[in-house]
């Protein structure tokens, strides 16, 4: 069932209006500076799409992991800064978010206004999704917007329970098109459709591969995970990373998978991470007991970048390697140039959120793909089928 964005609403719902966004604004900081704005930028349109409407644009969001009360390293003030400068325009910023003074501040804005609430994670019953939360959350607007998807996997106060007691609640811009790729890719995917794994634990992805499996034509296994396939297979994977408890699973999924699923034929090891100077790339089945894989080797790059180079559609969740540490990122970006010359050729990409968009982004080709989801956990978890809070509780569109 599609739902119901800000493009469903009439120019009189939303004119004057208060609209409650919640935002996911969790950047990292360093010392009250914002390090990475990629996920405030990406709300940008919707807040513009409202502000040109008339609306009195609220957000809200979470940043870190504060326990339920205030704690001065997560404020968003540092956020109110970096989005006026994007923005071009002043950013209220109100340090309370559902009390009165909050209700008070909503409610003084002007048409076209923006004002930024604190973080929603100092209160107690946010991540309890508390129904008294939820309903004093309702008072901050006349509509409710989510432009979260990165926090769409979570039924908290700000992202599902405030929907009970305000309506109505429709998806922003930067929702809809996850949803539209994300959902695209999986309904009707242009063919061949193939889906590129990564990380470090199959444990992580294999939900995502048991739901894949049937839809795609191929699937590409690279990083740490590769190697608890390894073990399934007898190989050495000397001090490589390997889910124990996880090798007859991936024995029965390379069965089952057969020619769909396509493993590193070589890989780049070394004694550690911090010995680059003694990486050397070896065959899949001469792994050295006393080295590690930490990352894929240039032939499986080759080899997966042929793949890319033929699909239609294609989705990618996880780095090769270690891509934060030379010469262990050579695997993660050959795919990411690879997914944007598939790109330029009219091919459908998708990078999964986490650390493939946080790895696509330090290759610079971010702009060079379909879409970058802003969504680690969330995109997982719809590539596995899962059922969104954040997603369910919006209005549905009418057919």
């Amino acid at each position: 069932m599609q739902k119901r964005t800000i493009l469903d609403l009439t120019p009189a719902e939303l004119r004057g209006k208060r609209a409650l966004v919640r935002v996911d604004f969790n950047v990292p900081l360093d010392n009250a500076t914002v390090t990475d704005d990629t996920r405030i930028r990406a709300a940008v349109p919707t807040i513009a799409r409202l502000r040109n409407a008339g609306a009195r644009v609220v957000l809200c969001s979470h940043l870190g992991r504060p326990k339920g009360k205030p704690e001065a390293k997560y404020s968003l003030a540092p956020v109110a800064v970096q989005l006026a400068a994007l923005l071009g325009v002043p950013v209220q910023f109100c340090e309370e978010t559902d009390t009165d003074a909050a209700v008070a501040a909503t409610k003084g804005l002007d048409n076209g206004e923006v004002l930024l609430l604190e973080n929603t994670r100092f209160l107690a019953g946010e991540e309890r999704n508390d129904d008294a939360l939820s309903k004093s959350l309702a008072r901050l607007g006349d509509l409710y917007v989510n432009d979260a998807f990165g926090a769409a996997h979570r039924a908290h106060a700000s992202t599902a329970g405030v929907t009970k007691f305000l309506r109505p609640a429709v998806a922003g811009l930067l929702m809809q098109k996850e949803l539209d790729y994300l959902g695209g890719a999986l309904e009707k995917p242009k063919r061949p459709f193939i889906a590129i794994l990564g990380g470090s634990k199959i444990s992580g992805k294999i939900d995502v591969i048991e739901a894949l499996l049937p839809k795609v034509d191929g699937i590409l296994i690279g990083g740490a995970m590769a190697c608890t396939f390894y073990k399934a297979m007898e190989l050495e994977t000397g001090t490589s990373l390997v889910e124990a408890d996880r090798v007859e699973m991936a024995a029965d999924l390379i069965e089952r998978a057969g020619f769909r699923l396509t493993l590193p034929h070589d890989a780049v090891v070394a004694p550690a991470i911090a010995q680059g100077e003694q990486a050397h790339t070896v065959k899949r089945d001469a792994i050295p007991a006393h080295e590690a894989m930490l990352d894929i080797g240039a032939d499986s790059a080759l080899s997966f970048a042929r793949a890319i180079s033929a699909a239609k559609t294609i989705i990618w969740n996880g780095p090769m390697g270690v891509f934060e540490t030379p010469p262990f990122n050579a695997g993660t970006l050959a795919i990411a140039s690879a997914m944007a010359l598939a790109t330029a050729k009219g091919a459908t990409t998708i990078v999964g959120g986490g650390d493939s968009a946080a790895a696509i982004e330090a290759a610079g080709l971010a702009s060079q793909v379909s879409h970058v989801s802003t969504g680690g956990g969330a995109s997982l978890e719809f590539l596995e089928g899962k059922v969104l809070p954040g997603v369910a509780a919006l209005d549905d569109k009418a057919v």
